[in-house]
């Protein structure tokens, strides 16, 4: 009989899962129980579109741990198909719907962790309900996707957004022998960086037959002749077999809002540095939650695993108590990376864009910014590649804001140094006398 403390943990992926085996090795005593909607508790959703591509052979290989080893390596219960439809916060009890059946069972807590994650966007326009529209936020939507592509024998697609996964699955739909056409509302490719650094990108994009159409809004869809018309704002249409919609993720807030728990004004869950909701008793982590920006301080919302699995192994150890001085979770840089054909491109901290929005917010910073192209290693050794490297500053103190590269080889390893500089409150001046590998 356990006589610890009762965990429930609504959602799996990164930051549940990550919460619930952190609990454990914490503590040998508490109940530990975990709610799953989806199929699958704990897979790699970074890879989805790399399963699409065939990349990755066996949809195995994206499964990091299944109800079966979570109970036989840490006794911990996991119930996938199971949907969390209410909070009796008086009580402290969930409300769990199982999809299969539609049985409703209660099950109480002392502590509640809500990681449901981020859904993907989806256009309120006309014919947005046809067939041949996708999403890829788990596996069953690649599974979906792949389905569609080898019955509808997929010559060519649609992807209507240009940031991470947009651009990720359009590398794997051309992997695929599909020609792609990306359609992006805003001027220019991968959103979240300064326009100039996203000019290899084009080069890259156009080497590999991809139209791009920057500066488009999607109006509508609607068939003609067996095909899906992609009808633009512009009046222009695009002829496809198949539209996979990468227009970004909103925070899953429904079941927060509906139990009275304070949301923030980006419209994520609003908690403090300890990850507490209103409520002390519950926590929420991942990307239904608004972060701090480490530069200005702002809410963000920044939907990576690296800071969700973070944020769920630090809610266990307070839970756990574990520790005299309970952690915080402190701001975020929003560290990261993409691979499209041959290129990387990498970042952290802010940029001269998202520093503009700050100013409009009430937080201007008199900045600076610096560029470097040059080769990733020495040029008197063979096989140097390209790499272009922005950084951003302020002015008056050297504090280092944000950093922005793009290449072909060694843009992670630059981008990570920055990074870990820039968490440590380093300057430039520091940054020039790093000791680094040569």
């Amino acid at each position: 009989m356990l006589s610890g403390p009762k965990i429930v943990i609504v959602g799996g992926v990164a930051g549940g899962a990550s919460c619930a085996a952190r609990a454990r090795r914490l503590s040998e005593k508490a109940d530990i129980v975990l709610f799953e909607r989806g199929p699958f508790v704990s897979f790699a959703n970074c890879g989805l579109p790399y399963y699409v591509g065939k990349v990755i052979k066996k949809q195995e290989d994206l499964l990091l741990a299944d109800p079966d080893f979570f109970w036989e390596r840490f006794a911990i219960t996991v119930r996938v198909g199971r949907q969390v439809i209410e909070i009796d916060r008086q009580k402290k009890a969930v409300l769990a719907k199982n999809l299969s059946d539609g049985s409703l069972s209660w099950e109480e807590y002392d502590f509640l962790v809500l990681a449901p994650g981020a859904a993907p966007r989806h256009l309120e326009v006309p014919g947005a309900d046809i067939e041949g529209l996708f999403a890829l936020r788990n596996i069953p939507d690649s599974k979906a996707i792949m389905d569609w592509m080898e019955r509808k024998k997929v010559k060519s697609a649609v992807v209507a957004g240009g940031g991470f996964i947009g651009m990720e699955i359009t590398e794997n739909l051309v992997k695929r022998g599909i020609d792609v056409t990306v359609v992006e509302m805003e001027r220019q490719l991968m959103p979240n960086m300064d326009q100039e650094m996203t000019a290899l990108l084009l080069d890259e994009l156009a080497a590999n037959k991809v139209e791009i159409k920057t500066g488009q809004k999607v109006a509508g869809f609607g068939r003609a002749d067996g095909s899906i018309e992609v009808m633009l704002a512009s009046g222009q249409k695009i002829s496809t077999d198949m539209v996979v919609l990468a227009l970004g993720v909103k925070p899953e807030i429904d079941l927060a809002q509906k139990a009275g728990l304070s949301i923030g004004p980006l419209g994520g869950i609003a908690v403090n540095r300890q990850m507490q909701t209103s409520d002390p008793a519950i926590f929420a982590v991942g990307d239904a939650v608004e972060k701090i920006s480490l530069i200005t301080g702002l809410p963000a919302l920044i939907p990576l695993a690296g800071p969700a699995n973070r944020q769920g192994r630090m809610v266990a150890d307070i839970i756990a108590g574990s520790n005299p001085k309970p952690p915080e979770f402190n701001s975020l840089l929003g560290t990261f990376v993409c691979g499209v054909f041959g290129l990387t491109l990498a970042g952290a901290g802010e940029s001269e864009k998202s520093l503009a929005r700050a100013a409009k917010q009430g937080v201007a910073i008199e900045y600076e910014k610096v560029y470097a192209q040059a080769g990733h290693h020495s040029g008197y050794y063979p096989g140097a590649q390209t790499l272009v490297l922005k950084l951003v500053f302020e002015k008056k103190s050297g504090k280092i804001l944000g950093v922005q590269a793009v290449g072909r080889k060694g843009v992670e390893k630059r981008v990570d140094v920055v990074a870990t500089a820039m968490q440590s409150g380093a300057t430039v001046y520091d940054l020039a006398q790093a000791e680094l590998c040569y």
